[in-house]
């Protein structure tokens, strides 16, 4: 059972709170994502887990077993590091059978095992190199490499394809996701990129100021964001977040903006109930913004392009209506030009709406 438990932990550094009250659950073989800004604690986070930072306050369980006062190389995890650390005058061969050897590994079966994981990682024809022959890119292979060759509880990824130039990344992306499948591990990932957050892990678990936002799927993170933050931090382009107001007319509940009156649906309605007075935000997609030229039934919002952006697969406009601005993901094939006049519908079913005052999601 390789799975990792945090429970209310806490990380100061000084008077400064790096990582507070959090709690989450890596499952058995999973591959969990750690997300958030720089400076949000998850690199703090892993280096508990790892038994490099010392825990404030809190527990943290292996397999069920309490490390917090058990030392590093006892826990039997692998770690792979953003700056890599490697070992300059050994070859890449041996910076990568480095915790084989230490572990008393017989020579024939490090050699077998470091070559199957140079040949995963397109390793095998530098391993005779030293890292200063390697480009920044190899370098961090080589330490991801390390880390993976162990066979380990849990490993434990810090950024590690970070310093990977553009194509390497993208590729390296589904490399990992299938190096996870095969060896059907419990990898617990850090990154600020959400997109290799989204496209590698089975959940995302989304950090802010040392604060645990939201835990879930991609899916489930992308479609009913926990907050204000995660709603803004997640999605390219992020999610539109409009103040309104509320107000019920002929027995329906309306969102009010700019004296337009945008319609809910009867979930929202049945969640608001009478708490109509507070302070909302409406939050939708810019692809679940629907953009025409011609003004037709539930395409009722008038408004005029700003800017128009035309990424070959995608289009994405930025309008005004009223005194608001909001983007959109239009299809490859709509044209328009700064200034023309667009009409604008939506999906009721694809609206959120956060109470304003605590950021939550109401529904």
């Amino acid at each position: 059972m390789n799975k990792v438990t945090l429970k209310n932990v806490y990380k100061n550094y000084g008077k400064v709170e790096a990582v507070k009250d959090l709690s989450f659950n890596c499952k058995e073989g999973e591959f969990l994502s750690l997300l958030g800004p720089s400076g949000c604690g998850k690199s703090s986070t892993l280096r508990m887990i790892a038994g490099l930072e010392e825990i404030t306050r809190g527990e943290i369980y292996i397999n069920d077993k309490l490390v917090n006062n058990v030392k590093p190389g006892q826990r039997n995890i692998a770690l792979a590091f953003e700056n890599y650390a490697l070992y300059p005058p050994l070859t890449i061969y041996e910076n990568i059978a480095f915790p084989l050897q230490a572990s008393g590994m017989e020579s024939s079966k490090i050699k077998k095992r470091v070559n199957e994981i140079a040949k995963m990682l397109n390793l095998l024809e530098v391993l005779k190199r030293k890292p200063s022959k390697l480009s920044g890119g190899q370098q961090q292979l080589t330490s991801l490499a390390r880390a993976l060759v162990k066979s380990a509880d849990v490993y434990l990824l810090d950024e590690p394809i970070s310093h990977m130039d553009i194509d390497l990344r993208n590729r390296m992306r589904g490399e990992l996701r299938r190096i996870h499948k095969e060896m059907g591990a419990t990898f617990i990932y850090v990154t600020h990129d959400q997109l290799e957050a989204i496209s590698m892990s089975d959940r995302i678990a989304i950090m802010n100021f040392g604060v645990l936002q939201q835990i879930g799927t991609a899916y489930e993170i992308y479609n009913s964001p926990s907050n204000l933050f995660v709603a803004g931090f997640i999605g390219e382009p992020p999610m539109n977040l409009i103040d309104t107001t509320l107000i019920r007319k002929n027995g329906r509940l309306f969102c009010k903006v700019d004296g337009y009156h945008i319609s809910l649906s009867k979930e929202i309605e049945m969640k608001i109930k009478d708490s109509i007075q507070n302070a909302y935000v409406l939050g939708i997609r810019p692809s679940d913004i629907k953009v025409i030229k011609t003004k037709k039934e539930d395409y009722n919002i008038p408004a005029e392009v700003y800017i128009y952006e035309d990424l070959g697969v995608r289009v994405i406009l930025t309008v005004r209506f009223g005194d608001q601005t909001v983007l959109i993901e239009a299809p490859p094939d709509f044209r328009a030009e700064m200034g023309d006049r667009v009409w604008l519908g939506y999906d009721q079913n694809k609206i959120n709406i956060f109470d304003k005052k605590t950021g939550n999601l109401v529904m």
